[in-house]
């Protein structure tokens, strides 16, 4: 079931929802906007052959930080990874669904190519995988609100966390890292 903007605030209000920093104004009637960082993540086709993710053959990247007020410019056909401003989270028994915002979708602009759902207990800073489908550059601004969450709770709470079985955390969000192995259970005494 999707909540509405009641439950995303008072989700957030108790806890089982993270969102920092929380503006009222980005609130929407059942979803959240969010907006684009100040960091992204292109691809150095002069150095990158071939991906192959498959033999963990992943592309040389390299990090582009432009200041508030400044422009990003996405050309035609591009694809590169950008930072989420704000950072987010659900406990476990939510979800998190990603959506573009169709006003940018209809200037070309994806936001995302299949990393849509944020696991429960997942709490990071998400990175929005930004294409540009028009034929034209399109500019992109830190600050900018360029997708929109979507909350779900779950008919029951999950069995085990993301904090232990996947990727990316708070602390780590390099774009290209092999998936975490589940830690060994102790074996009691």
């Amino acid at each position: 079931m999707f909540l509405s903007d009641i439950d995303i605030k008072k989700g957030v209000k108790n806890g089982s929802i993270v969102i920092k920093p929380f503006k009222e104004k980005q609130l929407q009637m059942a979803s959240y906007d969010v907006t684009l960082g100040n960091e992204f993540q292109v691809t150095d086709r002069h150095s990158t052959t071939a991906i192959d993710p498959a033999n963990k053959l992943f592309p040389k990247t390299r990090t582009i930080k432009v200041k508030d007020g400044e422009a990003f410019i996405l050309h035609p056909g591009e694809s590169v990874l950008g930072k989420q401003k704000e950072f987010i989270g659900v406990d476990h028994e939510h979800l998190i669904l990603l959506s573009g915002k169709s006003s940018l979708a209809r200037a070309g602009l994806v936001v995302h190519n299949t990393a849509m759902l944020f696991n429960p207990g997942h709490h990071f800073f998400p990175t929005f995988e930004l294409v540009n489908t028009n034929n034209v550059p399109l500019i992109l601004r830190p600050g900018m609100e360029v997708a929109q969450l979507m909350f779900a709770r779950l008919t029951s709470k999950t069995s085990k966390g993301y904090e232990t079985h996947g990727r990316y955390d708070k602390k780590n969000s390099t774009h290209f890292v092999p998936k975490r192995k589940p830690a060994a259970k102790k074996k009691k005494k």
